[in-house]
């Protein structure tokens, strides 16, 4: 009994992510968490754009608070907005971008989408960087492009702390996917290894009286 109530609970807070993904769509959405407090549920959402998150005079955020209670039954959610301090360092807000782009200006640029995207997460100084396009481009021919930049690592436990996000174009001809991985600028790689002067030692030269005794 114990385990299904675990299961409903993580269940229902994976619909209320889901949701919360679909309705800000487009404004830079990049997580949403979910804490449980003793006035309610707190449910953080951090995105670049906290300005279209909340809306005119707080409409969007009055209506998602709304339909949080009567759809899933919370009774008092609150709504917490946090701005992401670098966007271009956020997996899913550059997926969620190249996405918003692709829709917006079609397939035929989908190039240089890729390599200024490339070059704004190097310039915000990520270690590496890789996006994957995948569906019907440019032809009718479903084919997958790959766009990389700088070291990514792809085995090993470092590779579990490189951020990853997947999102999707839908475009008339079809539905474009999007995979982007990053490689933060704070992730410490093993053979990165500093060595402080004041670590290094320097043998002493020996004397000639010293010398002269070892070859004795």
């Amino acid at each position: 009994m114990i385990e299904r109530k675990f299961v409903k609970e993580k269940l229902k807070e994976y619909q209320i992510k889901e949701y919360v993904t679909d309705t800000l769509k487009n404004v830079g959405h990049s997580e949403t968490k979910l804490q449980r407090t003793p006035l309610g549920e707190k449910i953080i959402v951090s995105a670049s754009r906290p300005g279209l998150v909340v809306g005119r005079k707080g409409e969007n955020i009055k209506k998602l608070t709304n339909t949080l209670k009567n759809k899933f039954g919370l009774e008092n959610p609150q709504i917490e907005i946090e701005e992401v301090d670098n966007p271009n360092l956020d997996a899913q807000i550059v997926a969620e971008r190249i996405a918003s782009t692709i829709e917006r200006f079609g397939i035929q640029k989908f190039k240089g989408v890729g390599h200024k995207t490339l070059q704004d997460v190097m310039n915000a100084g990520a270690l590496g960087v890789e996006i994957i396009m995948s569906g019907k481009i440019p032809s009718q021919r479903a084919r997958s492009w790959r766009f990389y930049k700088g070291y990514l690592k792809k085995s090993g436990d470092i590779s579990n702390y490189v951020l990853k996000s997947i999102s999707s174009a839908n475009l008339k001809t079809g539905a474009i996917g999007i995979k982007v991985s990053i490689m933060p600028p704070t992730l410490k790689l093993p053979d990165d290894v500093t060595v402080r002067p004041d670590e290094v030692v320097i043998p002493e030269e020996k004397s000639v009286e010293e010398k002269e005794k070892v070859e004795k």
